[in-house]
């Protein structure tokens, strides 16, 4: 067990008043349970509850009252109730729809008991049999393993100090960049950071991988919303990781003889599942940053270290020293990708990449965030400032000043010039740094 940043958001949620029942949400195995049991070790009391076993399943359809439910939970854990504080957490929830119900009444009827659920099934379910009972229960959203997260499982404290800083020695700066190289290749997944923390040696890592993608093909027959899906959600899985980072279209994707609405709906299902992204593009230079859901859409899934190991480019790491080296830059920008998802949790932090598609003039700049009232672009390059033709382009079409360039440079603010003369602030930001890239800009 390594320490999650989920576990802050867990305690800031638990110390506030008007706090309601909690749902934890995300993907199979990113480290829900694992999470919650360690943040429970902060409460005098705590009962857990598996509904995946039939008796303790029973224990919450059984019940008549909430009283009933509120006795019988202490009883069958054998707990006497008291005024200590008590943590319930409510696993597999998807499993009973009875459960979900009775959500409401533990912010109503017992607001001094902490109460989370969750489910590894969940985000699907959550469309077709489960309804949680609005207004009443809170989310919450766990994701892989951040490269924080990373350095934390891998007792790199001294470097996690380092990174607070605005100034990065330039020997931080080689051994930051070692790690980033060595948390991309293993990616995020909860168990495949403590298999490489404690062994340092990806091959031993590579079962957790085949067990991973194994389980979510076999769950595939639990995510469709009908039988017929069931096959083409598993086609849509195994090809996922081959096409990430690509811009994808539906009809045949894969090369399948499954249909645009057939395939669509399998990957929006698995996105569902939280298993893959299927990221729109927008045009928009300025606020809102309305999303086009009439293009074509740019594939990511879960985790980085999955995509290496199933697109077979692990060995790419070996030699390489430049992260856009690898895997013809796919790898540098889907973990770019992956870091910027870990912090934009909220409906309104979207991310999103920027198109211009005209006849002779396409552009494309991979990542926009919001930031200060602006939308800020975001390139993922190694290459020198006049490269940046794209984000040129967007630079010419916006009203502000202010770009974003990551790469294995340190940090570092240039004053560069479009093609057609406008001068604007070019930031590089290390990608060890892309987690505190709002900080960053703030401190412009």
């Amino acid at each position: 067990m390594f320490k999650r940043n989920i576990e802050i958001l867990l305690k800031q949620w638990s110390q506030r008043k008007d706090r309601k029942a909690l749902v934890l949400r995300g993907a199979r195995q990113v480290g829900k349970t694992t999470a919650v049991r360690h943040f429970a070790k902060n409460f005098d009391v705590f009962l857990y509850f598996n509904l995946e076993l039939p008796e303790e399943r029973a224990l919450f359809d059984g019940a008549q009252s909430f009283e009933d439910l509120a006795g019988g939970m202490f009883l069958f854990k054998n707990v006497a109730r008291s005024q200590a504080s008590v943590l319930i957490f409510i696993d597999e929830i998807q499993c009973s729809p009875k459960a979900v119900g009775w959500m409401r009444y533990f912010h109503e009827c017992a607001p001094q008991w902490h109460v989370v659920a969750a489910g590894s099934l969940l985000e699907s379910a959550m469309d077709v049999d489960l309804h949680f009972p609005v207004g009443r229960v809170e989310y919450l959203f766990l994701k892989p393993a951040t490269f924080k997260e990373f350095l934390g499982a891998c007792r790199e404290d001294q470097l996690l100090g380092v990174l607070q800083d605005k100034g990065i020695p330039d020997y931080a700066h080689e051994r930051l960049m070692k790690l980033f190289m060595q948390y991309t290749l293993v990616g995020g997944m909860p168990e495949a950071v403590s298999q490489y923390a404690l062994t340092r040696d990806i091959v031993r890592v590579n079962g957790v991988y085949e067990r991973l993608l194994r389980a979510y093909i076999d769950d595939a027959a639990k995510y469709a919303s009908r039988k017929s899906l069931v096959i083409p959600m598993q086609t849509a899985i195994e090809n996922a990781f081959l096409h990430a980072g690509q811009r994808i279209v539906f009809s045949k994707f894969g090369d399948t003889h499954y249909g645009s609405r057939e395939m669509g709906e399998a990957l929006r299902m698995i996105e569902k599942a939280m298993l893959a992204t299927l990221m729109y593009p927008t045009t928009a230079v300025g606020l809102p940053m309305v999303i086009d859901r009439k293009k074509s859409p740019r594939l990511h899934v879960l985790d980085t270290g999955m995509l290496n190991f199933f697109a077979g480019v692990q060995k790419e790491f070996i030699h390489a020293h430049d992260l856009n080296a690898l895997y013809r830059g796919v790898v540098a920008e889907h973990v770019v990708g992956q870091e910027l998802a870990a912090i934009h949790t909220g409906i309104a932090d979207r991310t999103a990449f920027w198109v211009r598609e005209k006849k002779q003039s396409n552009a494309q700049v991979d990542y926009v965030i919001q930031h200060a009232g602006r939308i800020i672009p975001i390139e993922v390059k190694s290459g020198e400032s006049g490269r940046l033709r794209s984000l040129h382009a967007f630079m010419d079409a916006c009203s502000h000043d202010m770009a974003v360039r990551i790469s294995g440079a340190p940090w570092r603010v240039d004053q560069v010039k479009t093609i057609a003369g406008k001068m604007y602030t070019l930031m590089n930001v290390p990608f060890y740094a892309v987690a505190d890239i709002h900080a960053c800009l703030d401190r412009r």
